[in-house]
């Protein structure tokens, strides 16, 4: 006897687990630093323009997938349209998924790391020096980042294997809110630093000439990476979904939500950054090691360094949830493998992977696929072209594949309400987007700076 398919019990359900999977490290890790390159406020205007022109319509084709083949990222394709010869391309998603969970589990167990360092108080008496030193110390070496990458993913193929409502839905709901509210904590606390009112007025007040192509450009990825579209999230948790629901009233909570929290994290970050001297432009290390020297110098340091990392181990968490659910499906659906087994499969496959991905920054680092290291050439892999990809491949299976009598009965729930506003969303699916995610793939490929060298 063949099980019912399992499905969110709410819209509060969806929308905790789909903005769960869009707001992670990259709204509170990355976009904070790629803020700081890239001008500031100046940087937020252009990204918001895009997640509002087309974010918002390249997640309501995901949505329009998923929610109508009720099955999983792979096999949604060919169900939705059995003649289409290259439908097997719906395998792009899956891959871009499970080779993103390999390396950005790394990332994520540094912040149970440096949340058990904040609890623990160990770098309360370091200077700034012996931070960096400590950092690069821990990232590099052997033992302790693997164990933490293992301890997250364990945790995360726990939620998993519990199922949809059991494991994704009742976590989500739990730590989707409880980030708002550390989120909330964390922005008044930096907001009475003296100095605050610089970091808000580099965040607020838009120097238009920071705006070059490059920015734009920069700005338009972030807002396709940011939704997590092209890799098989959104599909899957859609499948999850009741047709009652009303498509674009969900998508546009969760980019509100995603885009609100992105922002938030940088009136979190960035009034310390001033308060105390630090250049907004950091990279990577702001969160690593700029931040905890910070949180040395700050009042109260203690007790918001392990807000701070709560919160961001909350944001990887949801994010970790939602790509191994995609290959869990997959794998549990196609290969009629019960959850447990698929989960234990897939975790154990990413595991391997993850480990030359963690070890890529030790003893690992002079081992290179096209002089890039592991880790780094997964990353381009999947940023440069999977994920442009299997976005391209959405876009273009709604706007040209799919019937668009369909596509419209989809998102107005078989036509029980009118949606005046299809004509203008249909002709950014078949036009405007793919020429967006074109620009960004010639972008990432560097194909852009020929044009000024």
């Amino acid at each position: 006897m063949k099980n019912e398919r399992e499905h969110f019990s709410s819209r509060f359900a969806v929308i905790a687990a789909v903005a769960g999977s869009a707001v992670g490290l990259g709204n509170i890790w990355k976009f904070p630093y790629v803020l700081g390159d890239n001008g500031g406020s100046a940087f937020i205007l252009i990204y918001v323009l895009f997640v509002v022109a087309l974010g918002i319509p390249l997640m309501m084709s995901e949505f329009v997938i998923g929610r109508r083949a009720q099955t999983n990222s792979f096999r949604a394709f060919s169900k939705l349209s059995p003649t289409f010869r290259w439908a097997f391309l719906g395998i792009i998603p899956s891959l871009a998924a499970f080779f993103i969970l390999s390396y950005y589990t790394t990332i994520a167990g540094w912040t149970l790391e440096y949340l058990y360092q904040s609890i623990t108080g160990a770098y309360r008496s370091h200077s700034a020096n012996e931070i960096a030193t400590n950092f690069e110390s821990f990232h590099t070496s052997i033992i302790d980042p693997l164990l933490w990458q293992f301890c997250l993913l364990g945790v995360t193929a726990y939620i998993v294997y519990a199922g949809v409502k059991k494991g994704i839905e009742k976590y989500s709901k739990i730590m989707m809110p409880l980030m708002v509210i550390l989120m909330i904590g964390m922005c008044i606390k930096a907001l009475t630093l003296e100095g605050a009112s610089e970091g808000l007025k580099f965040l607020f007040s838009p120097d238009f000439s920071k705006i070059n192509p490059q920015v734009i450009l920069e700005a338009l990825g972030q807002a396709f990476f940011s939704l997590s579209l092209g890799m098989g999230i959104l599909i899957t948790y859609s499948s999850y979904m009741s047709k009652k629901e009303k498509i674009h009233k969900t998508v546009g909570v969760v980019v509100l939500a995603d885009t609100l929290l992105a922002i938030l994290a940088g009136v979190m970050i960035f009034p310390a950054v001033f308060s105390f001297n630090i250049d907004p432009s950091s990279g990577p290390g702001l969160v690593f090691v700029t931040l905890p020297n910070i949180f040395n110098q700050m009042s109260g340091g203690f007790i918001f360094a392990i807000i701070f990392f709560l919160l961001l181990t909350m944001a990887a968490l949801t994010s970790t949830v939602s790509i191994l659910e995609v290959n869990v499906s997959l794998v549990q659906e196609e290969l009629k493998w019960t959850r447990k087994k698929a989960t234990i499969a897939v975790t154990t496959a990413i595991a391997i992977l993850g480990v030359f991905c963690t070890l890529s920054f030790g003893v690992g680092e002079k081992f290179h696929i096209f002089g890039l290291t592991f880790f780094d050439a997964l990353d381009y892999l999947t940023s440069n072209w999977l994920l442009p990809i299997g976005g391209a491949f959405a876009i273009i299976f709604v706007g040209f594949i799919l019937k668009k009598e369909d596509v419209k009965a989809e998102l107005s729930n078989d036509h029980s309400f009118q949606i005046k506003w299809f004509g203008m969303y249909y002709f950014v699916v078949r036009f405007i987007a793919p020429l967006a995610i074109v620009l960004i793939l010639l972008n990432q490929v560097g194909a852009f700076d020929l044009l000024t060298t």
